[in-house]
């Protein structure tokens, strides 16, 4: 439909003065419609009454050829015509690319669309992207064919819808060789160079949107991935020239130990990189080992797996992690701040370790584009990237709710309701006073205001603290649900919390008023039953 209503501005748009519109003020108008409101008219003889030297005017052939840009101005701006042509496009093209003449080395990577053509209704949008890519760098012509069924060089099935349009047909009349250019014309320079630009275009904008879709899903799949838990690991961040990054953290995610071994080529010290990492392993109880999974991960698996062959007293499992975006956080403000006594490399392999006890709170101190999540997303539009793989992160974080005593700042900042200077304030008030004990503590926090409260209590949660509800999803207004199912079955509150054969049996509508209707009931008791 937006495209519709472009055609029919098109007649109004403002422009440079076109060959049609010289014409005009030349006087070819009345020519041009008597050639095509009467095509018995002889175009030679009547053309020469056209001829006129002071609008440098000069012979029939001028004059013929001003009455034909007329007419195919006047087509090309036809919406009614343009809305056929774009029908017949869109069910039948083709988008077909080709190497760039004397490309053929340097498109190497390109090789698949050297010769290769496809429906333009059903071009996935990886291809679409790499097409596009291939025709920005100079390596790949794309074009639009229109008739892609013919074998034979004949005039595009788009003339005919031209011709049949305004019903011009070759019957041997005076004017009938004049019309049949005029709609070849219409089709070769104006209508196809202008309908290939607007379906690439809409074609690049929906291959864009696909390819955001399949990243925002990616990056949904890696955040929420199962956290391995609250045990010692690990994380390698292997390197072969530079080395294995080695990183041990607790159970709790604090550096407790790191190295850098050498075990592959040139250095080659296979049997003393074992002995390092068994070491390690015995003397901090290793319970995971994290190895990312960039240059260099198949020689350190292979290390890790004969250590763990040779030494069966050590229990640990070894897991491969996806490491991208591991050296952005190592080089980012961040990660001075939370590691500031360790090199830069070797933060890397702490955030690997990381992001296999929790992969969603290692994540999120990362700018989501930079976690890698498609081989296109350079390609597409930054911002509309940029704002969807935010809003997955956010989605993430509150579905699963945060830890408000354990959470750093980069993970409060996703909390509905919150920004980074509440964030900040929220970890500066638990510096300074301990531990949160119950939700409506976050009142005292400096800049937190009842609106900020009302947002982002239910997404924080308390282990341990004075309200067991503080521990599940039951935001803190609707506390009064949960006193009423408790008064009226007897039931103490740490007794109701995932008692699945107890709030199987209550009946939502039981418990309803006029502000928490049965839709909030229901999940109350939902989230009671199987809190987080």
């Amino acid at each position: 439909s937006e495209m519709c209503i472009r055609d029919r501005y098109l007649p109004y748009k403002p422009r440079r003065r076109t060959k049609g519109q010289i014409a005009i003020e030349a006087g070819l108008e009345p020519l041009a419609d008597a050639l095509f409101n009467n095509p018995d008219t002889d175009a030679e003889s009547e053309a020469q009454k056209y001829v006129n030297a002071e609008n440098s005017i000069a012979d029939t052939k001028l004059a013929l050829e001003g009455a034909r840009y007329i007419l195919m101005e006047r087509f090309a701006e036809d919406a009614s015509l343009l809305a056929k042509v774009r029908h017949y496009l869109i069910e039948n093209a083709h988008v077909k690319s080709t190497v760039a003449p004397g490309k053929e080395q340097e498109a190497a990577k390109y090789k698949d669309y050297f010769e290769h053509s496809e429906k333009y209704k059903t071009v996935p949008s990886h291809r679409a992207l790499a097409m596009f890519r291939g025709r920005n760098e100079g390596m790949l012509h794309i074009q639009l064919d229109a008739d892609p069924q013919s074998e034979e060089k004949g005039p595009s099935h788009c003339e005919h819808i031209i011709a049949s349009h305004y019903d011009i047909m070759h019957r041997g009349r005076g004017a009938d060789d004049f019309l049949a250019q005029v709609v070849q014309w219409t089709w070769k320079i104006k209508i196809g160079l202008h309908m290939e630009t607007e379906l690439f275009s809409a074609l690049r904008e929906r291959a864009e949107e696909e390819a955001i879709e399949v990243f925002a899903k990616n990056l949904n799949d890696l955040l929420m991935a199962a956290p391995a838990g609250a045990k010692t690991t690990m994380g390698l961040d292997p390197g072969l020239r530079t080395g294995v990054k080695v990183a041990v953290v607790d159970s709790t995610g604090k550096v407790v130990a790191t190295n850098t071994i050498f075990p592959h080529a040139p250095q080659n010290q296979w049997d003393k990189s074992m002995r390092t990492l068994t070491t390690l392993c015995k003397q901090y109880k290793v319970d995971l080992i994290s190895i990312g999974n960039g240059t260099g991960s198949r020689e350190t698996d292979k290390l890790v797996g004969e250590m763990l062959k040779n030494n069966s007293e050590l229990t640990a499992q070894k897991i491969m992690v996806s490491e991208a975006g591991a050296s952005v956080y190592s080089a980012s403000e961040l990660a001075s701040k939370e590691l500031p006594e360790l090199d830069v490399s070797i933060r890397g392999a702490v955030s690997i370790a990381r992001r296999l006890q929790d992969p969603l709170a290692e994540l999120v101190k990362i700018e989501p584009k930079a976690i890698g999540v498609g081989q296109y997303q350079h390609d597409v539009s930054q911002s509309q990237l940029g704002q969807s793989l935010i809003s997955v992160v956010e989605d993430c974080v509150n579905s699963v709710g945060v830890d408000l005593n354990m959470a750093s700042v980069p993970l409060l900042t996703r909390v509905s309701g919150l920004n980074k200077t509440l964030a900040q304030n929220i970890v500066n008030y638990r510096d300074a006073n301990g531990t949160f004990t119950k939700r409506s503590e976050l009142k005292k926090v400096e800049r937190l205001g009842p609106k900020a409260f009302e947002q982002a209590a239910g997404f924080l949660r308390i282990n341990n603290g004075s309200d067991p509800l503080d521990n599940s999803s039951v935001h803190p207004e609707a506390y009064p649900v949960v006193k009423r199912i408790c008064e009226r079955n007897s039931v103490d509150v740490s007794n109701l919390i995932g008692n699945s054969d107890f709030l199987t049996k209550l009946a939502a509508n039981d418990y309803t008023d006029e502000k928490f209707g049965l839709p909030t009931v229901t999940d109350i008791i939902t989230e009671l039953d199987k809190p987080g």
